[in-house]
């Protein structure tokens, strides 16, 4: 029997109130003919986490796949990145003509990776002046990346050995603020980093994709009265000469494709002025910027783009952390990065680490590991659907960014809503394609918050409507929409 006029109406009502197109609150418009690179992918930092749980399968599985692991009877799906950064220590415990390595007073034993130049006897690799044998649990984890597909490593310093260090301690100066490589050794450093490089390569099958002699070099925090960690200061000029020395020993030792990236400052800001003195003979041997993400909400991000560009440089955000657990941090600074640094690779800091710094929270010296942060949630909603080789568009809007896969014609949408609950509207319009009509427009959901919130809850009930799909979005929420059949 047919429906009467009253039912049809119901119908109606009740499908709008579920679908209300009309009521969305936000609308952002996606621009196709934005390019703003192609992506080089995701990863992480391997010391310290790597050096305290290196023979973790479990935990490789985690960052380096994207199957899904149980870790402490949680089920986690992997995150898949695709780089890695190796650290070449700069401490050993050996004593060379009754010197040794002076040690901070407030060191983290966790954070001393064991170095493989233990003296300054000899530049060969196979001779006693070398230990290739140390820092087994890092490289255990560098080999388990590789195997589960991590295609980009980078190999970087954070200080020189510490037998090159004027006060031999690898955690800086004495004043934090100054140079604490001795100039006799500039040279040196450089050498260790090649000579690294090659043996990783010929022994070991794993070629380093880029170098960086340096990290965070302007900061004044590297103190050995006061340090955590390795550490060392290099003012620009000594970065300039570094590089310089850096890029002819990794060419004699037949590793002109290995490209030199610089410097890691901390700061955005921090690195417009290293980058605006380097000087052109130094930058010419540098193939990529690194930029940290240590002033957050601060600095101009994209000044160091437009100095990247002018360069002619690549450009990452080399290293990112913070001690938010809840995610809220990491949504907002990774959604500036990706519109205002526009960079091409993004990595964490320590995905294994406590007071709310680790994806998962863990600690390195009692080597325990817990439970993963509503942050490790929120980053899947990136790295699990941004690919290597997507091209990255103008998502339109502050809290949107997009991404697009030619081979695939797949759009990736991702967006948070940080004001009260409401329904975000994506137009695609200026597609040449918006996908098809009446599609599913696959999605995914974190809660930025408490452990307590959605974690990656995958839904099947969002539709292409013409040239526009929307969504119910509850406050500080975080979704990740894949659409298909998108041609630019």
């Amino acid at each position: 029997m047919a429906p009467s006029l009253h039912v049809v109406g119901h119908i109606l009502v009740t499908a709008l109130a579920i679908i209300p197109f009309a009521f969305a609150d936000l609308t952002t418009t996606i621009d196709p003919s934005s390019n703003w690179g192609t992506w080089e992918g995701w990863g992480t930092s391997l010391a310290w986490w790597a050096a305290a749980f290196g023979a973790r399968d479990d935990l490789a599985n985690i960052f380096f796949t994207t199957q899904t692991t149980n870790l402490n009877g949680v089920s986690l799906p992997g995150l898949g990145f695709n780089i890695a950064r190796y650290n070449a220590g700069a401490s050993s415990w050996n004593s060379i003509n009754g010197t040794s390595m002076v040690v901070s007073p407030k060191m983290i034993p966790s954070r001393q990776i064991e170095g493989f130049w233990i003296d300054w006897a000899s530049t060969s690799p196979s001779s006693a002046s070398w230990n290739w044998s140390a820092d087994s649990a890092q490289r255990a984890m560098l080999s388990k990346a590789r195997s589960r597909g991590a295609n980009i490593l980078e190999l970087f310093s954070n200080s020189p050995m510490w037998w090159m260090c004027k006060n031999h301690n690898p955690s800086g100066s004495d004043d934090g603020k100054s140079d604490n490589l001795q100039s006799w050794n500039y040279q040196s450093h450089a050498v260790y980093m090649a000579t690294v490089a090659k043996y990783f390569a010929d022994h070991w099958s794993t070629t380093f994709t880029s170098v960086d002699p340096f990290n965070e070099p302007s900061a004044n925090w590297w103190n050995g009265k006061t340090g955590t960690q390795e550490g060392c200061h290099f003012d620009v000029s000594t970065q300039a000469t570094v590089l310089n020395y850096l890029r002819t020993e990794l060419d004699s030792r037949g590793l002109s494709s290995t490209v030199i990236s610089a410097s890691d400052e901390s700061y955005y800001d921090e690195a417009a002025k290293t980058l605006r003195n380097l000087g052109s003979t130094a930058l010419r041997k540098v193939a990529r910027v690194n930029v940290h993400g240590y002033q957050y909400g601060s600095g101009r991000r994209d000044s160091v783009r437009s100095l990247a560009t002018q360069y002619g440089k690549k450009l990452w955000q080399s290293e990112y952390g913070e001690g938010d657990a809840t995610g809220r941090d990491l949504a907002s600074n990774l959604l500036l990065d990706l519109r205002w640094l526009r960079p091409t690779a993004w990595v964490y800091w320590q995905v294994l680490d406590g007071g709310g710094w680790g994806l998962v929270d863990a600690d390195n010296d009692k080597k325990t590991v817990g439970q993963p942060t509503q942050k490790y949630f929120v980053l899947a909603q990136f790295a699990r659907h941004v690919k290597p080789g997507m091209r990255i568009l103008d998502g339109g809007s502050d809290y949107a960014t997009a991404a697009y896969d030619a081979a695939t014609k797949k759009l990736v949408i991702v967006a948070v809503n940080w004001g009260s609950a409401q329904y975000l509207n994506f137009d695609l319009s200026k597609f040449k394609t918006a996908g098809v009509n009446g599609a599913v427009v696959k999605r995914w959901a974190t809660q930025i918050g408490p452990s307590t919130g959605k974690r990656y809850v995958a839904a099947s009930d969002t539709f292409i409507s013409g040239t526009k799909f929307w969504s119910y979005f509850e406050k500080e929420m975080v979704q990740t929409f894949e659409v298909d059949g998108v041609v630019l």
